[in-house]
């Protein structure tokens, strides 16, 4: 019987969307890969903002109220760093710089970054497979008008300001999949792929552009359900509604069904964003209906059960694509 689910997730909407499959599946019904076009060197640490979003969520340990970092932070480090002169623009919590200093030299010692991830993970508790895109490093990139910048200096030091033209994600072709998302898209029992609530271009591509990942989604006998990241057409958090104006695309769920097309089946989209529906239909999706915002752990669970039905319903009803 197919059981497993993999998960692809950015951070932030995706982290809430992965803990809430987290806490409805059991760790052996779950591969949860991450995005890790976001990460950078900063201040000598290996920064994964992704991944962390997700660990941090899912262990419970997220600060709601920012959507990013450890809830209860303080920033003494960070208070020093600045007084010593050094740069500022990413801000690095006390609590966040352990996870930053642990992955940092366990990778100078040789380890993976899946076998540092695991190590992180277990070390706070999650039993879930929460995994890297890829062991080699890819970096998203925004080309804009004036310069290209690497991700973390487009969304953070310069808050998304500049025009985008184009988005590439340099070392993608050259980059593995990583063994155990490779495992989890070879997987005789795996039941579905659901598309958690991220930035599809900025956080999903990413994951798409490693060599051979969109291929073998595509080829996939299995749903694929994407939750769409939109709530009343615009982007809860983070520049997605800008990005759709400048590439050219609607601000509309008809863009992200566009956007997936070939991959996905089904697309779960918020109460307030149902007049999509019809034109999704006609781009051959399902469609599900459903209050997609993520103020709890409630709102949570409940959207990961939708996204399960989903795919259950998509299996039941189509067998292969």
């Amino acid at each position: 019987m197919r059981r497993h689910i993999l998960a692809l997730s950015g951070g932030v909407g995706g982290a809430k969307l992965a803990a809430g499959l987290a806490a409805v599946l059991p760790p052996c019904d779950l591969t949860i890969a991450v995005n890790t076009g976001d990460d950078f060197e900063h201040l000598g640490l290996t920064i994964c903002p992704d991944i962390d979003s997700v660990t941090y969520a899912t262990a419970g340990l997220n600060d709601t109220q920012r959507g990013w970092g450890v809830a209860g932070e303080t920033w003494q480090a960070m208070a020093m760093l600045r007084q010593l002169g050094e740069t500022d623009w990413f801000n690095l919590g006390d609590r966040d710089l352990g996870m930053h200093i642990a992955r940092s030299w366990r990778l100078r010692a040789g380890e993976t970054l899946s076998e540092v991830t695991g190590r992180l993970t277990n070390g706070l508790g999650i039993a879930h497979a929460i995994v890297p895109m890829s062991d080699a490093p890819v970096r998203t990139q925004i080309v804009s008008d004036e310069e290209v910048l690497d991700f973390q200096h487009y969304f953070v030091r310069e808050q998304c300001r500049p025009v985008a033209q184009a988005i590439r994600f340099e070392g993608a072709a050259q980059a593995q999949p990583s063994p155990r998302l490779a495992e989890a898209l070879s997987r005789p029992d795996l039941a579905g792929v659901i598309i958690c609530p991220s930035n599809p271009y900025l956080s999903v591509d990413p994951i798409l552009a490693v060599n051979g990942v969109r291929q073998a989604l595509a080829a996939l006998p299995v749903p694929v359900v994407v939750v769409s990241p939109l709530v009343g057409g615009k982007s809860l958090k983070g520049p997605l509604s800008k990005l759709l104006d400048e590439l050219g695309a609607e601000a509309s769920n008809l863009a992200i069904g566009k956007h997936y097309k070939g991959l996905a089946t089904h697309l779960v989209i918020d109460d307030a964003d149902a007049a999509d529906a019809e034109g999704l239909h006609a781009l051959g999706l399902s469609v599900t209906i459903t209050g997609t915002v993520m103020c709890d752990a409630d709102d949570r669970e409940r959207l990961a059960r939708v996204a399960l039905s989903a795919a259950r319903i998509e299996q039941e009803d189509h067998g292969t694509r």
